[in-house]
């Protein structure tokens, strides 16, 4: 399995390791595993205490797990293919990548069926430039060859990829428009969840806008200007305003297992080669719609 460093906060390697979303072992076998020269970073040897840096390269061996990233022939929307770029609508509940507990029947699977894809990103994430979470439904664009995929990464650096969200929030919001400003980490007590918080944090900054108030409910279009993970998602829970359906963020009892009702509608980039901005658009799933209706 490989990591790349993009969101360091002066961590130890171990605790990195350990605190990653894709990661689903004990600490003391992480460290294990980096004392016995199964961990390496950029290519070398480190140790529990190394403090890692961003663009840090972790490649990690999992010594008593073998796993392979395999073609699969799952159906995908595909909603544009170039040369360069493909741009994919996941369905809700498709993992956008393999690893610990999701080996197969993720988007990665389906797309190494359809294309070849760059390798920037090694084994488990190739073509991968950007995600959305399982339960998130919605576009995403994909490098087919590592020159497209330095180049989208560094559109993404520079926050030139633009991305808009159609989200279903609990209760209803009086302010037509908004911005939450406020920092995002892992929570401490839970460390596959995210939370607003000030220590070992990152910016992060959602604007809302209200596309329709229903009694109990609120629809929203939602923009980033950062993409941190789960960020939407921990930001209305942050005001009070969490997303229906959402498993890990709204508590009590969700409608079904349909996921958080959350939709990547729109993502706007510019061409790695023929430098043209693109725009494409991704109507609701059915489901969503379904669930969307009974609140009217």
């Amino acid at each position: 399995m490989k990591l790349v460093v993009s969101d360091s906060f002066n961590e130890r390697l171990d605790k990195y390791i350990f605190e990653c979303e894709d990661i689903d072992i004990s600490r003391s076998k992480i460290q294990n595993l980096i004392k016995t020269g199964n961990v390496l970073v950029n290519g070398k040897e480190a140790k529990n205490s190394y403090i890692v840096n961003d663009g840090d390269e972790i490649d990690i061996t999992m010594i008593d797990e073998e796993m392979h990233v395999e073609a699969e022939d799952i159906p995908i929307n595909i909603v544009y293919e170039d040369d360069d770029v493909i741009v994919v609508n996941k369905q809700s509940g498709m993992v956008v990548h393999p690893g610990n507990g999701n080996h197969s029947g993720t988007l990665v699977n389906a797309l190494m069926n359809h294309s070849k894809l760059s390798t920037i990103n090694g084994e488990f994430r190739p073509g991968i430039v950007h995600r959305i979470d399982k339960d998130t439904s919605g576009l995403l664009v994909v490098a087919k060859n590592d020159k497209a995929h330095l180049v989208l990464a560094e559109e993404i650096k520079n926050k030139q990829v633009k991305r808009k969200y159609i989200a279903l929030v609990k209760g209803v919001i009086q302010h037509d428009t908004g911005t939450i400003d406020a920092p995002i980490g892992r929570d401490k007590l839970d460390r596959k969840k995210m939370c607003v918080t000030p220590e070992n944090s990152k910016e992060a900054i959602t604007h809302f806008k209200v596309l329709e108030r229903f009694k109990e409910a609120t629809l929203l279009e939602c923009i980033l200007d950062t993409g941190r993970t789960h960020q939407i998602r921990v930001h209305m829970k942050y005001i009070g305003h969490p997303i229906i359906n959402d498993p890990v963020y709204l508590g009590g009892k969700n409608i079904d297992n349909y996921g958080q009702m959350l939709h990547a509608y729109e993502i706007t980039f510019i061409h790695p080669t023929t430098k043209e901005v693109m725009t494409f658009n991704a109507p609701l799933e059915d489901e969503f719609n379904k669930i969307l209706d009974t609140y009217r």
